[in-house]
């Protein structure tokens, strides 16, 4: 499984530190880099991610204001140079807090925890054969096994199906929260890819059927982790 992570620090070599961290472990994907936390909001409204390396104390909103303010949230690990914030990380549910300056080891304890938590979530996950598109006035119902991909146009999502296509106005981060994880990824910000449809792969380029699908820098590294795994 692998987890895609932002850093919010606003100190420049705790972040180059933990960026540095989550680089040497294979099932992290650092998706993003932010020195505050107010510009990670709408991130985080928009983009699926699991993990959020989340130091406490910065100017003009604090970490734990975010988490406050977040409806939804992936899971926490706290980076702070402060103790005495335990007591309401605890509070708020996050699953680790590393005491700066802390080592890989303690690091990497940590985020092995985040990673039981969501392989345990995920296996106790029902995913059903299909969904409901919005689609039009309708809801319009699809099999998992018809979706050859996803594509993006604007400010609609078009399903590429076996027989079909389907327009829907409906988020990728709406979708993607729809379908199970194994079986589909994103690839490139305007395409999302049924893995067991891909007939081929070359020179980052995907083909499905007669379609070429760009694999983009930002999802390469995902990508082939996640098609060299499931072909274990």
């Amino acid at each position: 499984m692998i987890l895609n992570c932002i850093i919010i620090e606003d100190e420049p070599l705790a972040m180059i530190r933990v960026k540095e961290f989550a680089r040497k472990v294979p099932f992290l994907r650092v998706c993003q880099t932010f020195d505050n936390a107010l510009e990670a909001i709408e991130f985080l409204r928009t983009e699926k991610i699991d993990l959020i390396f989340l130091d406490i104390q910065m100017d003009e909103f604090s970490g734990i204001q975010l988490l406050e303010c977040l409806l939804q949230r992936p899971e926490v690990i706290l980076t702070t140079a402060f103790d005495h914030y335990a007591l309401k990380g605890f509070e708020l549910q996050v699953t680790d807090y590393l005491l700066k300056p802390f080592t890989f080891e303690r690091f990497l304890q940590a985020v092995i925890r985040v990673q039981d938590k969501l392989s345990i979530s995920s296996s106790n996950s029902v995913y059903p054969s299909f969904l409901f598109i919005k689609t039009e006035y309708r809801l319009e119902k699809v099999l998992l096994e018809e979706i050859l991909f996803i594509e993006g146009m604007r400010d609609y999502r078009r399903l590429h199906l076996n027989t079909r296509k389907i327009m829907t106005l409906e988020t990728f981060k709406e979708l993607e929260g729809q379908l199970p994880n194994h079986q589909f990824c994103r690839v490139h910000k305007s395409f999302l890819v049924s893995l067991d449809k891909i007939e081929s792969v070359e020179r980052d380029r995907i083909k499905i059927q007669k379609e070429l699908i760009p694999v983009s820098g930002t999802y390469r590294e995902s990508f082939y982790k996640k098609i060299k795994y499931s072909s274990k």
